[in-house]
């Protein structure tokens, strides 16, 4: 299965390289888009959680490292939930 890599910033201006064992990750967001939180946790939720299970219909198990992906990711989103101005950008796919 091809794999992309996501890079994203965070509300805090950090930036970070998240991980999906597929490309459905470029169904859900667009490069150069912004986000409010909420949104982008339940986009990625739905994206990591179908690529998970495209795995698993490949190779029999789940991608564990893009259910990692996820928890990473709603642990990072947490602190920004009560921050409605708040803002997750989508910067670039990478193969």
């Amino acid at each position: 299965m091809p794999e992309m890599i996501f890079r994203v910033r965070w509300p805090d201006g950090k930036e970070a390289e998240c991980y999906s064992p597929s490309l459905v990750i470029r169904d859900h967001f667009t490069a150069g888009q912004d986000y409010p939180v909420r949104e982008f946790l339940e986009k990625a939720d739905i994206a990591l959680t179908e690529a998970s299970a495209r795995v698993r219909a490949r190779y029999g198990v789940p991608c564990s490292r893009a259910l990692g992906q996820l928890q990473a990711i709603r642990q990072t989103c947490t602190p920004f939930l009560t921050r409605p101005d708040a803002q997750v950008r989508v910067l670039s796919f990478r193969p």
